[in-house]
């Protein structure tokens, strides 16, 4: 297995990637979600720093394994999924050091863009059984949600708030060589 991917052009397999959030409720457990439907693209080039990444989250797809919770996440108070149905993410620098990887980008939620440093791990490539090749990779990133007007909150009369604005991005990533 060699340590990159080799240069092309790779789409995300949605069927076999998870873009997924994690935030603290009541300051005392983390809620996890994800979302069920994404597409993207990433583009390995010879010069892996020369690579990039452009991935198209539909913000309605949102699913914390609560449907309360859900429609609330896709109201104004959070996402505004009727007036801002996606989210996006588009690289704009890629470094290494050493083994590690991290991809720059700027992340637009409810019409807000923001940069976002993802920290990157390679976890290699595969012959599939139907002839193409596939590559594996992680990503994580943490977040302030206020930076995006999603400031909702309720303070509770023991301290803290229902949500916490510190939320952990993570991506499980299958791309296909195309």
């Amino acid at each position: 297995m060699s340590d990159l991917p080799t240069p092309g052009t790779w789409k995300i397999d949605p069927s076999h990637t998870r873009a997924g959030f994690v935030a603290r409720h009541l300051m005392v457990t983390k809620v996890r979600g994800h979302f069920n439907s994404l597409q993207g693209t990433i583009e390995i080039a010879e010069d892996p720093i020369e690579s990039s990444v452009e991935v198209t989250i539909d913000a309605p797809s949102i699913d914390s394994r609560d449907e309360q919770r859900d429609a609330h996440l896709r109201s104004a108070d959070f996402l505004d999924v009727e007036r801002f149905p996606y989210l996006t993410f588009r690289s704009t620098k890629v470094e290494r050091f050493g083994d590690d990887w991290k991809v720059t980008g700027d992340l637009t939620i409810k019409d807000v863009t923001r940069p976002v440093v993802l920290d990157l791990e390679y976890e290699g490539s595969i012959a599939d059984p139907w002839g193409g090749e596939r590559i594996g990779l992680t990503a994580s990133a943490e977040i302030d949600r206020e930076d995006w007007g999603l400031t909702w909150n309720v303070a509770l009369e023991a301290g803290g708030v229902v949500v916490s604005r510190k939320v952990k991005l993570e991506l499980e990533v299958e791309a296909v060589k195309s």
